[in-house]
C-alpha cells in the first residue's frame, strides 16, 4: 500500500529527474523549445510567480517569503497526511506534498520553478508547467471531488 509519504517521494523524484533531464540533456534552457506533437512542445520557463505564473516573486526577498509560505504549506499538507485515514486523501495530499516539494527545490536552486510542458491548439495556449504542478493539480481536484462527495457515513445516521 502506498502511503502519502512514499507517493510523494515518487512525485518528488519523477519531478527532480524531468527537469534534470529538461535542463541537462536536453538543455531546454539554452534552446528554448522543442516541438513534439503540433498540439505539445518542450518550452522552458523560469517562472518567478506561484502557479501559472501568478503573484511574481521580482526580488529576493519576495523569492524568499514565497519559500517560506510555500514551506509553510507543505508542512501543513505533511503534517495532515500523516492524521489523514482515508486512502484517498492520503494519496491526493501525496501529490500535492510531493509536487510543492519539488516546486520549492526549484526555488532555492535556481530562483525560479523550471516549467517547460506546453499544451496549445492553434492560437490557445495552456500555462507551461511541470510534473510537480500537474501532481499539486490531480491532487487538489482529487481533494475537491470527495469534499464534494455526499459522507455516507453521515448520509446513514
Amino acid at each position: 500500500m502506498w502511503t502519502p509519504y512514499a507517493l510523494a517521494a515518487l512525485v518528488f523524484v519523477l519531478d527532480q529527474l524531468s527537469k534534470w533531464w529538461i535542463l541537462e540533456v536536453v538543455r531546454l534552457r539554452e534552446i528554448g523549445f522543442v516541438d513534439v506533437l503540433p498540439v505539445f512542445r518542450l518550452t522552458f520557463v523560469g517562472n518567478v510567480g506561484v502557479s501559472m505564473g501568478l503573484f511574481g516573486a521580482g526580488s529576493e526577498v519576495q523569492r524568499w517569503a514565497l519559500v517560506a509560505v510555500t514551506g509553510g504549506i507543505a508542512l501543513a499538507v505533511a503534517i495532515w497526511a500523516a492524521r489523514e485515514k482515508n486512502r484517498w486523501d492520503g494519496a491526493a495530499l501525496g501529490l500535492v506534498l510531493g509536487g510543492a516539494v519539488g516546486n520549492i527545490v526549484d526555488r532555492v536552486r535556481f530562483g525560479y520553478v523550471v516549467d517547460f510542458l506546453h499544451v496549445f491548439w492553434g492560437e490557445w495556449s495552456f500555462w507551461v508547467f511541470n510534473i510537480a504542478d500537474g501532481a499539486i493539480t490531480i491532487g487538489v481536484l482529487m481533494l475537491l471531488l470527495r469534499a464534494l462527495m455526499p459522507d455516507k457515513d453521515k448520509t446513514h445516521a
